[in-house]
């Protein structure tokens, strides 16, 4: 779908489904309206795979018709060759149709799932964004839902077959001997005991792997991102030794997660083969002993080995059920998380006049020791341009993502037009708010589909006058294919300052009430300066604007200028009232002047 294209139905949001102390009723939930798939699914299976199970009867009693003509007649022979036919071939439609409804409810769920991730991280906080390796995320999103995919896959085409086969294995056995019945029955606490034994170890152990897969996806990401200083300090063969490293903990782990679960394989497999000679002795002396026809030998044997190659089945998927368990677990670290904006039931703002109020505002991040907002206190008029300057770490930055709405005070109120921003459904304000920032993030598609991102009609006539107040149009009438040029990942194929005229125009376009500037123009040179200085005059035109700079020449025409320090305002004025004394902002205006 285009960045631009129309809105369509959102999957399912999922999270409520989610305990992550109980990732089997998750599962459960998780196929809600799909439940008539699954015993769709089941009944066909039992039809489709009725031909195994008939198939030992027909032919124990073939051996007892042969081994006894006396008391049987040659045509019973045919009627069941003839049963078991007609049973065979009706394996090609219900096969279909059990493959059909199965994959119909699995694929729905690693649809929903996906989308439902996809819903929750763009609802999760910045917070949570910036101690969260994006990596991780792109794990969960991919290798995490597979791997749900792949649990779901096993219980329903491995251990639900399974478990039929040993129910219709020993409820045909109960209803001919019960003493044979019995000793199929051994077979389970043997299982159990198994899988009681192994279950810890394989739970932490895919865990433990879990962890390395996702720190290595992260860690290859911020790899990528860096290729260009990597390159540019020569840098190569430390970045090689540094992912090699994650690759070899991915690979210790996984070899000491297959070989546990060879060993649990291996374990179940001789315990079975034991239980399996041990059922043809029991079997062998009970028709020698004349307690049973030879020809129950060999449907018991039958039996028997449905029912030991199906526990050995369940016992042998244990450790992929284990593993889709844990990605379950992991899904629900994102799912479950309650770190996220909360914006239902609050006011949606339906216009903005753009006049703010800081009242005694505080911030402090989470991982912070002390506050990186202290104490602000500013009115801002609708349509004012107020520019915050100061050193780095200063908290300017901070301020303007408290005004976007990214964080909350940690203490004191922002106030939007009178209302407390608290009160605000936040999702609805920001589509009155344009942001320009630093490192202007476009995508891979064109430039017509970068400018009009989000919006679904956008008139040719809107399009070039954003483009004209951008100052955008004449280098991009220069491209060969104009608008539709495609910009490459991260917009790599244009300048910086092209780059940020587009940020512009797409700011522009959009008619926001409230500006938001991010040091605009810092990595550009004076020419490109320039031209996004004239941009810019026409973005902030009539509008509320914050605006962060380093370069003193880009907030000379702001209507007032806050000078931050240690996160609070020591200084506020116009810029010829800051510079006429003696206070911070001429420390900085002298230290810009020594710098140019």
């Amino acid at each position: 779908m285009s960045k631009t294209g129309a809105a369509q139905k959102l999957p399912a949001d999922l999270s409520d489904s989610f305990q992550t102390s109980d990732p089997l009723k998750t599962l459960y939930h998780l196929y809600r309206g799909n439940y008539h798939r699954l015993m769709l699914s089941t009944v066909f299976y039992i039809i489709k795979h009725s031909p195994a199970w008939v198939l030992t009867v027909v032919s124990a009693n073939i051996i007892n018709i042969v081994s006894n003509p006396d008391k049987h007649d040659v045509h019973k022979i045919w009627i069941n060759i003839a049963v078991i036919l007609v049973m065979i071939v009706q394996n090609v439609f219900t096969n279909t149709l059990y493959v059909r409804f199965h994959s119909e409810a699995i694929r729905s769920v690693e649809s929903r799932l996906r989308g439902s991730l996809i819903r929750k991280i763009q609802q999760l906080s910045f917070s949570f964004h910036n101690e969260y390796q994006s990596g991780k995320l792109q794990s969960k999103v991919l290798r995490d839902v597979e791997g749900v995919e792949n649990l779901s896959r096993q219980l329903i085409t491995n251990f639900v077959p399974c478990l039929l086969s040993v129910i219709v294995a020993l409820g045909y056995t109960l209803s001919r001997n019960l003493t044979i019945a019995l000793f199929y029955l051994l077979t389970i606490p043997v299982a159990s005991a198994l899988i009681y034994f192994f279950r810890n170890s394989m739970r932490n152990k895919n865990r433990v792997f879990r962890k390395e897969i996702e720190n290595m996806v992260a860690r290859i990401s911020e790899s990528i991102e860096m290729l260009p200083v990597t390159r540019a300090h020569g840098l190569e063969n430390i970045e090689i030794q540094t992912i090699t490293h994650h690759l070899e903990q991915v690979q210790t782990e996984g070899l000491r997660l297959d070989i546990l679960n060879a060993a649990f394989g291996a374990s179940a497999w001789v315990a079975f083969q034991t239980f399996q000679i041990a059922c043809l002795l029991v079997t062998a002396y009970m028709a020698f002993r004349g307690l049973i026809p030879p020809g129950d030998i060999v449907m018991y044997q039958g039996f028997f080995n449905t029912i030991t190659s199906s526990v050995n089945g369940l016992i042998n998927i244990y450790p992929q059920l284990t593993r889709g368990l844990e990605s379950l677990r992991s899904i629900g670290e994102i799912l479950a998380s309650s770190d996220f904006e909360h914006n239902k039931g609050k006011k949606a703002v339906t216009d903005i006049q753009g006049r703010f109020s800081f009242q005694d505002v505080y911030f402090a991040y989470p991982s912070g020791n002390a506050a990186a907002i202290r104490g602000i206190n500013l009115e801002v008029a609708p349509g004012e341009c107020i520019a915050f300057v100061g050193e780095s770490g200063a908290g300017k930055s901070t301020l303007l993502n408290l005004i976007i709405g990214f964080y909350r005070p940690t203490a004191g109120h922002i106030l939007l037009d009178g209302e407390d921003m608290e009160n605000l459904d936040l999702r609805t304000y920001r589509r009155h708010l344009a942001v320009v920032p630093q490192n202007t993030i476009l995508f891979s598609g064109t430039i017509r589909e970068n400018i009009t991102y989000g919006l679904p009609s956008v008139t040719d006539e809107q399009l070039n006058q954003a483009l004209e107040a951008a100052c955008a149009k004449e280098f991009i009438d220069r491209l060969p294919e104009g608008l539709d040029t495609r910009i490459g990942e991260h917009g790599g194929k244009l300048s910086g300052g092209q780059r940020q005229r587009i940020a512009i125009a797409r700011a522009l376009i959009r008619d926001p009430k409230v500006i938001i500037l991010d040091e605009p123009t810092s990595a550009l040179d004076l020419i490109s300066e320039a031209q996004v200085k004239t941009a810019l005059k026409a973005l902030i035109k009539g509008r509320t604007t914050f605006i962060v700079a380093h370069r003193l020449s880009t907030i000379r025409d702001a209507d007032r200028i806050a000078v931050i320090k240690n996160g609070t305002i020591v200084e506020i004025g116009t810029y010829d009232q800051l510079t006429a004394k003696n206070g911070e902002f001429k420390k900085l205006e002298s230290l810009y002047q020594q710098a140019t």
